[in-house]
Order: C-alpha cells, then sequence, then structure tokens
C-alpha cells in the first residue's frame, strides 16, 4: 500500500476510521507491546488486538508482525501509515485546540473602523492594547472611516465594530452604546483675535467662514453649527466643507475660517491653531461604539465586552 493510497484513505474514508483507530495505533507503534498499550489505553488487550486487526482489514495491509515467538514490530507499510497517523492526529487535536479558542473569543477576526476622535481621545489605543492584552491571537482589521460609510458596512456585514458618532437612528440590525462625551469648541488660528479673547460667545462668530467636516448626511456637526448660529442670532452657514477635521484645522491655521470640533481633538491640531471654548454653547458629541445585534463572532462580542469594561458600566 503506497503513501498516496494511506493519505487518501486517512482525509476520505471516516465511515470506517476515527480517530480512536488512529490513537491505538499510534500508542501501539510506540510500545510495541500489547499488554503494555492495553494498561496504557485502559482497555483490554483482546479490545486493543481487535482494534488493529479492523484497522489492517480496513487498510487491505498488514500493519504489524506478530507471532508468539518474537517481539511486534512495524511492517513497512505500518512504518508509513504511523507517520501519516500521526500528522492526522495532530491535525485533529489542532482543530479541536481551535474550535475551544474561537468559541471561548481567544482566536478569530476582527474589522474595526473608526473616526479620528476615537484616536484623539484616546479611546482606540486605550481599548486596542487593553483587548490585545487578553485576546493576543485575535486578528484585527482597523480601518479609518467616516461615521455613514460605517454604518453602510456594519449593516451590510463589512464591519464587525464601529467607533463612529452617535446618531438619533440606526440601520436595521445595528445598535450602539454611547462610551464617551466631549464638549465642542472653536478652533480658529493663533492670530486670530479671537485666540486671545477674554472670553469667547457664540455671536463672536457672526462674521467667520465656517469649515466644516461633513460627509454624504445630514446629521452631524452641520447640525451642531446651526445650534451656534442660533445662541449668536445669525444663520451659520458652512463655508467649506471638508473630508475630516485634520484637514479643517490645517485650513483654520491657514486662515480659511474656523473649526466647530471636539475638545479632543486639539492633541491633533497643526501648529497655529488654538482651541477656544465657547461661554454660551454648552454641547457635547457623543462617540458611540457600534455592532450588529445578531451573527457576531465569539471573539467581537469579546471586543465589545471589553470596551464596555472600560467606559460603560453595563453591557447592551
Amino acid at each position: 500500500m503506497n503513501k498516496l493510497k494511506i493519505s487518501n484513505f486517512l482525509i476520505g474514508d471516516s465511515e470506517q476510521m476515527d480517530s480512536r483507530q488512529l490513537k491505538v495505533f499510534v500508542a501501539l507503534a510506540e510500545n510495541l507491546h500489547f499488554a503494555k498499550t492495553a494498561d496504557q489505553l485502559n482497555i483490554a488487550q483482546s479490545a486493543l488486538s481487535a482494534h488493529i486487526r479492523k484497522l489492517e482489514s480496513d487498510l487491505g495491509v498488514r500493519l504489524l508482525n506478530r507471532n508468539k515467538r518474537s517481539t511486534v514490530s512495524l511492517t513497512d507499510a505500518g512504518t508509513m501509515f504511523l507517520h501519516e497517523a500521526t500528522l492526522a492526529l495532530r491535525q485533529l487535536e489542532r482543530a479541536e485546540l481551535m474550535g475551544k479558542l474561537a468559541a471561548r473569543g481567544e482566536v478569530g477576526s476582527i474589522s474595526l473602523g473608526y473616526i479620528g476622535s476615537a484616536v484623539s481621545a484616546g479611546v482606540l489605543p486605550r481599548v486596542l492594547k487593553t483587548f490585545r492584552d487578553q485576546h493576543s491571537h485575535v486578528e484585527m482589521h482597523v480601518s479609518w472611516m467616516e461615521t455613514p460609510r460605517q454604518l453602510e458596512s456594519l449593516r451590510d456585514g463589512g464591519l464587525d465594530i464601529g467607533l463612529l458618532r452617535s446618531r438619533s437612528q440606526y440601520p436595521d440590525g445595528v445598535a450602539a452604546t454611547v462610551l464617551m462625551r466631549e464638549q465642542l469648541m472653536i478652533a480658529v488660528r493663533t492670530s486670530h483675535p479671537l485666540a486671545t479673547s477674554t472670553s469667547v460667545l457664540a455671536r463672536d462668530f457672526r462674521e467667520e467662514p465656517f469649515i466644516v467636516p461633513q460627509f454624504s448626511e445630514s446629521e452631524g456637526f452641520t447640525d451642531n453649527l446651526a445650534n451656534l448660529g442660533r445662541r449668536g442670532g445669525f444663520d451659520a452657514v458652512p463655508r467649506h466643507r471638508v473630508a475630516d477635521f485634520i484637514s479643517g484645522l490645517c485650513m483654520a491655521a491657514a486662515g480659511y475660517g474656523v473649526v466647530l470640533a471636539p475638545q479632543s481633538m486639539s492633541s491633533l491640531a497643526p501648529a497655529g491653531v488654538t482651541f477656544r471654548k465657547v461661554e454660551d454653547l454648552n454641547e457635547d458629541v457623543e462617540l458611540a461604539l457600534a455592532f450588529r445585534t445578531r451573527d457576531r463572532a465569539p471573539c467581537v462580542r469579546k471586543f465589545i465586552e471589553c470596551a464596555l469594561s472600560l467606559y460603560s458600566p453595563k453591557l447592551p
């Protein structure tokens, strides 16, 4: 019986052979002694002999040389089969281990989307580090993505988890929990008169051009800007729309306008930008953890639990 036939038998004839037969043969091949092997496996010697006879019958070849006057030894086919059986058992053990680890959320793959504020507020690095300390074998695929795209990708299954701006409504099958809130501030160029003003009020921005990170939806920072205008008694209309806060802050540093931004973005601001609190605008923005309500892999569930343990006292 050649190696190809033995390999094909191991991977293709599960009705005839199970892992128990392989373990019995490997143990006997290592001991080359029926009584010793039977004791090791805690089975009767007659049962051990029956296992081996059945295995040889299924394979159609003798695996062992044995008689009353000589010690047990492997045939050439037995030596070849021992190698293949050992490899098969190792693969089975690995598969079983991987299955158990996956069930516990200790292996797997997670696709995570995030917005810039998740970095500037320290949420993303903190959660990633804490999760990796506990689940180092889980693969993380992390991508910057604006909130609307994250919601679409969560709904369609492209993302497992999102760190995004909270919304009044979410797509079907998507839920979210607020992790943190932070105050909105105005970012102006450092040479702007308001950068050193004793106090800053909403009405002070009546004539200012606004730079707004706005994507493909009406909900978001455009609403916050409208609220600022109402406080100041004017119609606040975006002059420049950009893809992200970093772009907006760079334009503010260059004098193109001012940016209404979360306080944490000051940590990522370029030189030449000053953040000021608007005294009569007590408005916060929320950073939320979003996820699908169904079909969550165990490792995804573990990541959610990790994030909420750091930022929220209760699970969703």
